[in-house]
């Protein structure tokens, strides 16, 4: 069979074979098809040796034809930068700030409303859309720590605390520890947020802990949790300046930040004298839920859960990892009439790359890269209307799937546990 299949890949023009010792990858898009979401199929390994064919650009293939985008890429960061517009990587203050306006107005608008109806009916769509809104100021203040507000890290760091603060979020906390994340993505042990847990950790968590963090729907209230705790296999707390996410000249920003936290609280127990606990409680503690929620299944469908039923996304350690082919493992997404709302921050694959780009030019520059990204860009499945549904089956279905790799391994994949509540 293999000989026959070897045949195959010779005969066609543009192929070469080459002998190495990568692991099987699963069947994908035969030759000839086209760079999209379905040429990635790739899933966890099987047979010790296998042969690959490479095309005469750079690409691997498995002899079924399919990406093995587990692999190297044939392009290098700088080849991705060079294709992107100059004008991509301009930061416009003002345009920023009328960003941000025009957020705030909303948030206030919503919130007048809905105090003023103060109908049964009214909240839970009020809930729905001030959560929505809070997630809005979220990426505001998640711009200003990747300094792509503007060109004034005073100016961007002093919004950021101000509007991070304002949904309760420790920003110069939350700043570096995204950081960590950007500059490690992809990396089993090295990565920050929604990284895979090992084997070995997995089967040292209590049961209870693996369904707080490994099923719907507790996974997508973790947030607050991991900014108190952070993850499992990480020590201390996004609050506290001697953990070790900061080193030692950062401990004064997250005493600035949690000033800015008390600030809050103190608006927060004012509110709640003036209006009451029932009206804050619509107002404010729901709808911080709501963007809770917000939070944890965007990032979460950023990092899991390819829109290819058939596609395992590889995690990497050793010398097998690279910030490129880490950053290559995530995914755009298409969440329909929110893209706008949340500020695009569902076109993600660049921004990973590049977070100093703003928002407002990510979709431009993810088209004069995907050019050379080839089938290392995901093209993300189309929203079927205004709402996201489509993204409710690869959700569920990595919660489903995704529960652990192995302990060793330079590239692993994802692996599915029989009985999570077995100790």
């Amino acid at each position: 069979m293999i000989a026959a299949q070897q045949r195959s890949a010779l005969a066609r023009p543009g192929l070469r074979i080459l002998a190495t010792a990568r692991p099987q990858k699963p069947v994908g898009p035969k030759l000839g098809s086209s760079f999209g979401r379905n040429a990635s199929g790739i899933s966890p390994p099987n047979v010790a040796a296998f042969t690959e064919v490479t095309t005469a650009d750079g690409f691997k293939r498995n002899l079924d034809g399919s990406f093995d985008l587990s692999a190297a890429p044939p392009f290098s960061l700088a080849d991705l930068r060079n294709a992107i517009p100059a004008k991509c990587w301009e930061k416009n203050t003002f345009r920023s700030f009328a960003y941000l306006a025009l957020d705030v107005g909303i948030v206030a608008g919503l919130a007048i409303a809905a105090y003023t109806v103060n109908q049964w009916w009214a909240w839970p769509l009020y809930w729905f859309a001030q959560g929505t809104m809070f997630w809005a100021l979220f990426v505001v203040g998640h711009d200003c720590g990747h300094q792509s507000f503007s060109n004034n890290r005073a100016l961007n760091d002093l919004v950021g605390n101000i509007v991070h603060s304002s949904i309760m979020v420790p920003y110069h906390g939350w700043r570096i520890s995204h950081r960590t994340h950007h500059a490690n993505h992809g990396h089993v042990e090295n990565d920050e947020s929604w990284h895979p847990v090992t084997k070995k950790q997995y089967d040292s968590l209590e049961p209870m802990a693996r369904v707080g963090r490994l099923t719907l729907p507790w996974a997508m209230f973790a947030y607050p949790f991991y900014l108190w705790k952070r993850s499992p296999g990480k020590e201390g707390s996004h609050y506290d300046p001697n953990c070790d996410l900061f080193v030692e000249n950062e401990k004064p920003m997250i005493v600035t930040s949690n000033a800015f936290l008390i600030g809050m609280l103190g608006i927060l127990a004012a509110c709640t004298f003036a209006l009451g606990v029932p009206a804050m409680f619509n107002l404010y503690f729901v709808p911080y839920w709501m963007f809770v929620v917000w939070l944890d299944v965007v990032t979460y469908l950023h990092h899991h859960g390819s829109s290819d039923a058939n596609e395992k996304l590889p995690w990497y350690r050793g010398e097998e990892w690279s910030y490129l082919r880490g950053g290559l493992t995530t995914l755009d997404r298409d969440f329909g009439i929110f893209n706008k709302i949340h500020h695009d921050i569902g076109t993600h694959v660049i921004h990973h790359l590049f977070p100093q780009i703003p928002h407002y030019h990510l979709e431009e520059a993810t088209e004069a890269a995907k050019k050379v990204m080839g089938p290392y860009y995901r093209e993300p499945e189309r929203s079927p209307g205004p709402f996201p549904t489509h993204l409710i089956a690869p959700l569920i279905r990595s919660f489903q799937n995704d529960h652990y790799v192995e302990d060793t391994g330079d590239i692993v994949f994802y692996k599915k546990a029989e009985n999570m509540l077995a100790k």
